[in-house]
């Protein structure tokens, strides 16, 4: 349950043309730079998957992307906190999320290092400051990446258009980890579009969001339409420069 580098596209790229407008030193550049020479960082995630109960897949989902946005708003993210070094260093350079699984005592051992909890309908993730690619701590890096599926006992309901929507692409076919670094992929990206103001209002709110497959006849028009859109690296599980996510955020909208 893993993600490997992704190339982000920001709203002002039109997703059909994702190496027109980036920088030279710029985390969306789809070609090797600057960033892929700097110390690699990763921003850990571990999802509690119970034998016996394990989380609904959209809630899986959406509770990763909300922990990414809490990890962002939090206060020792920014400034001087404690953890502002490690994720300007995370950003500096490809941003790279990795989701793991934990029950039992790993959850427990996983719940007493420096991170945040963030609990859905029935799904908890928790979130940890970045980590260098090759130094996570020994009760992370033991945890199993991969092995376990989640799914939907009911499909979710439909999307309320009047709060942010992570859509999916219908075409591709991810692993439930994949899909959990990717929903929160897209979350970062429609956070980093937002204004100030509407980045305090959308935490205050407690970063209500949903994640769902996005309809097949509407999907090109979703990834063209000036929106986020996170187009993938191809390390895993699928081919080099596939969108993924598309971020629909009310204020992005055009």
């Amino acid at each position: 349950m893993s993600n490997d580098p992704t190339t982000p596209v920001p709203a002002s790229v039109p997703a059909a043309t994702p190496a027109a407008a980036p920088t030279p030193d710029s985390p969306f550049r789809a070609e090797p730079g600057d960033r892929d020479l700097a110390p690699q960082f990763v921003l850990p995630l571990v999802v509690r998957i119970e034998r016996a109960a394990p989380p609904p897949r959209t809630d899986a989902l959406e509770t990763a992307a909300r922990a990414v946005l809490v990890m962002l708003g939090d206060e020792r993210s920014t400034g001087d906190g404690a953890w502002a070094r490690a994720m300007r260093d995370w950003q500096d350079a490809r941003i790279r999320k990795v989701v793991r699984r934990a029950r039992g005592a790993e959850w427990r051992r996983a719940e007493a290092l420096p991170g945040i909890t963030v609990t859905g309908k029935n799904a908890e993730v928790r979130v940890f400051p970045p980590v260098p690619l090759d130094g996570w701590p020994k009760d992370l890096a033991r945890l199993q990446v991969s092995g376990t599926d989640l799914d939907d006992p009911e499909p979710p309901a439909d999307a309320d258009p009047a709060v942010p929507v992570l859509w999916m692409n219908p075409d591709l076919d991810m692993s439930a980890g994949k899909a959990m670094a990717q929903a929160g992929h897209g979350a970062q990206l429609a956070w980093w579009e937002l204004s100030d103001g509407e980045r305090s209002a959308w935490r205050e709110a407690g970063f209500p969001l949903s994640v769902r497959t996005a309809d097949p006849a509407r999907w090109g028009g979703l990834t063209t339409g000036g929106l986020p859109v996170v187009r993938d690296a191809g390390f895993t599980e699928i081919a080099p420069g596939s969108c993924t996510v598309v971020a629909d955020h009310p204020a992005l909208r055009r």
